[in-house]
């Protein structure tokens, strides 16, 4: 145990964020940095519990309290050493992870829990500033070669732990650089991608091979790939857009999230002659979506000079309390206030959209929304409240339905399951010999440590497959199943 009396005698205390009028004015992190003494006390507050169970909120099996007590007696180096046992990339999942750890924290079932992500980050964050994060090469190869297709977390970590066993790893990307949906879709503000390149360095250092700028299924054939690997890795995602057709779908100013957020992420690393096409600045903006997307859409907007952003949720206002229906260890859905949240900007709960509404020249210039009720498990609007908001453009970010089903998965012939992912058995294996599936695209959208935990138990599978034993670790099944046909 840390501090046996650190529960007791400190209250929970997380980094201060940027003043918001300084912050808005640039694309850095919005978090001031935590004085190690502070953070310190903050793992002193971990109980070392009998039944520790942060590790049931966390797929990626972390080793919280044995980290937190090293932070407390200042082993650093060690503590990395149990950080990266569990977590390929924990500068990822301390910035993006919405830390089910904490809400399942035995602290929290009557006090604050401890500020377990923020420990996480500064344990990583130090490691790299003391060059203690160093490339991990294999003793041997094998000689087997192996192609991840997707360079998100799911494919970063498969890709990575195959590295490490001594295969030859080739990790393809569709964008022009890699990184996925960290580097196209999560802002600058939310994390600089120089914190992702530093670690796509110390991965080629380690011997994994980056093709950015491949279509697979197109820019090379599904045959080829086949024949030229003895493994095939997918970890596409689940980058399927949630569409909603109401009339006035198709008129100019309304894009889906992931049509707006790439540009904003060029925009802020200047790597455009100039203003992004797809543009807030001066609009009034409505984003559609209450979640993590929508609320990156929000802060997007606002740096961009937008003039009015509102953020509309379909579901009522969450309750500012634990709701009775989520007890703990559960996580629960509760109001939370983003950074973004902070900045400007209005958000509208029970609200449903029923029409985009535009000009003669089919621009958009309005939205006709109308209140609703949540009743026996359906929406049912208000009578009475119907009104036109002024939208010079709208945000879809509401969710995703699965991976998209392209020139790859048709060519493979991959059989989905009944939610319209691509099926697998225990072992993350498809339908396909040697083709494996991991991450969203096999599971459905979820969280960054999900798909964190899904590449390294995808990477153990293919592992034991190719050489009949793996000192690879897995620490989760799939939850998919393939399809009896």
């Amino acid at each position: 145990m840390a501090d046996p009396r650190g529960f007791l005698n400190t209250g929970r205390e997380v980094p201060k964020r940027r003043p918001v009028d300084v912050r808005i004015r640039d694309w850095r992190e919005v978090y001031e940095e935590q004085e190690f003494s502070s953070l310190q006390k903050q793992a002193g507050r971990c109980m070392d519990c009998g039944i520790p169970f942060c590790h049931q909120g966390c797929p990626l099996g972390n080793l919280i309290p044995e980290w937190n007590d090293l932070i407390w007696r200042n082993e650093r180096s060690d503590a990395l050493d149990r950080l990266h046992a569990t977590n390929n990339f924990p500068e990822f999942t301390g910035r993006l992870c919405p830390a089910p750890c904490e809400t399942s924290c035995v602290l929290g079932i009557n006090q604050d829990p401890v500020t377990i992500k923020q420990v996480e980050l500064r344990i990583i964050e130090e490691g790299f500033q003391t060059g203690n994060v160093k490339p991990l090469q294999p003793d041997r190869m094998t000689g087997k070669t192996i192609a991840v297709i997707g360079s998100g977390p799911a494919g970063l970590a498969a890709a990575q732990q195959l590295t490490r066993a001594g295969h030859t790893v080739v990790v393809y990307e569709k964008g022009e650089k890699v990184g996925g949906l960290l580097r196209y879709g999560i802002p600058e503000f939310k994390m600089e991608k120089s914190v992702l390149d530093r670690r796509i360095n110390q991965m080629q250092r380690e011997g994994t091979r980056f093709r950015a700028g491949v279509n697979v299924g197109v820019d090379i054939s599904a045959a080829d790939l086949r024949a030229k690997y003895d493994a095939i890795v997918l970890a596409v995602g689940a980058t399927q857009w949630r569409e909603l057709d109401i009339p006035g779908r198709t008129l100019s100013g309304v894009y889906q999230a992931m049509e707006y957020l790439p540009w904003g992420n060029k925009q802020a690393l200047n790597e455009l002659p100039s203003e992004p096409p797809i543009n807030a600045k001066g609009k009034n903006v409505i984003i559609l979506g209450g979640g993590d997307t929508g609320a990156d859409c929000l802060g997007t907007a606002i740096r961009q000079g937008a003039a009015s952003v509102t953020q509309i949720e379909i579901m009522p206002r969450p309750s500012d309390e634990r709701p009775d229906s989520q007890p703990w260890p559960t996580y629960p859905m509760t109001y939370r206030v983003s950074s973004a949240h902070e900045e400007s900007g209005e958000r509208l709960y029970s609200i449903s959209t029923e029409e985009f509404i535009g000009d003669s020249d089919g621009q958009l210039t309005a939205l006709k929304i109308v209140e609703t009720k949540y009743v026996d498990g359906k929406f049912e609007k208000i009578p009475g409240t119907s009104k036109n908001l002024p939208a010079d453009m709208v945000l879809l970010a509401m969710g995703f339905t699965g991976p998209e089903k392209n020139e790859l998965v048709n060519a493979l012939e991959l059989k989905l399951d009944p939610r319209g992912n691509i099926a697998r058995d225990n072992s993350y294996r498809t339908n396909v010999d040697s083709v494996y599936i991991c991450g969203d695209a096999g599971r459905g959208q979820s969280l960054i440590v999900w798909a964190i935990a899904e590449g390294r138990s995808a990477a153990s599978a293919v592992d034991a497959d190719l050489m009949g034993h793996t000192q690879l670790p897995s620490p989760i099944e799939p939850t998919a199943r393939p399809l009896t046909v």
